[in-house]
């Protein structure tokens, strides 16, 4: 039967995108925000460190009446202000402006490990995301072009974590506190669009002709539908 539901029926839950899922601009906006106003706190406050942190902790604390206002997931808002908050109390135990950054670069370090390390076990997190936001669960593993497609683009996420590291860990050691809220601007939303672009080619590359893309995947257990020859006979693209 078909209709629209009643009154007292719930409303389907709004599907999350792969730019939600990996950062998409609402995550940029938390992390821009507040370190821009830490840095003009710092600045202004002639070199404040109190300033700074006072500055950082109410730019968060808007973005997440903003974020909330909007409609946002309040648990997503609220992990965006405790990193804020986070970050501040880094900064204020340990007395120095640049440590604001280091949950940053911390955060990124882990990263690029857990990336590179989801690759290495056959569990890329590019698959396991995308699988997530299209409600496939695990069906992606069992197609052997997908699961390479996915381990291929995977690496493309591993080197934005790297990226920023680089970038930041020479900042954060020579003290560099605009430099590195320069960087943290320019390091996100910019460098997750180009991640998602080069991904997606990477992944549609490494399919095979006649794949059905992304949303269909082809497993041998046939729980798909007919798929292409090479997955009907077992003998399709490899992990190398």
């Amino acid at each position: 039967m078909t209709g629209r539901p009643g009154r007292g029926a719930p409303r389907p839950q709004p599907t999350e995108s792969l730019a939600d899922l990996l950062g998409g601009r609402r995550g940029a906006v938390d992390a821009t925000v507040p370190p821009v106003a830490f840095a003009v706190g710092w600045l202004l406050g002639g070199n404040s460190l109190a300033g700074g942190v006072a500055a950082a902790v109410v730019a968060g604390a808007a973005v997440a009446g903003w974020r909330l206002r909007r409609g946002d997931r309040p648990r997503s808002v609220l992990v965006g202000l405790l990193a804020v908050c986070v970050a501040a109390l880094v900064a204020l135990r340990t007395g120095r402006a640049e440590d604001f950054f280091l949950v940053q670069l911390v955060a990124n370090a882990a990263s690029a490990l857990a990336w590179m390390v989801s690759i290495v076990v056959r569990w890329p997190l590019l698959g396991v995301l995308v699988g997530v936001a299209l409600r496939q669960r695990t069906r992606w593993r069992r197609d052997p072009a997908l699961l390479r497609a996915y381990s291929r683009g995977s690496w493309v996420w591993a080197a934005t974590y790297v990226l920023r590291v680089a970038v930041f860990l020479p900042l954060w050691l020579g003290g560099q506190v605009v430099a590195l809220t320069v960087a943290r601007v320019a390091l996100t939303w910019p460098l997750v669009a180009a991640a998602l672009a080069g991904s997606w080619v990477v992944v549609r590359r490494s399919l095979p002709a006649g794949h059905p893309g992304l949303r269909h995947p082809v497993t041998l257990d046939g729980d798909a539908g007919p798929g292409p020859e090479w997955a009907d006979s077992g003998t399709g693209p490899t992990e190398k």
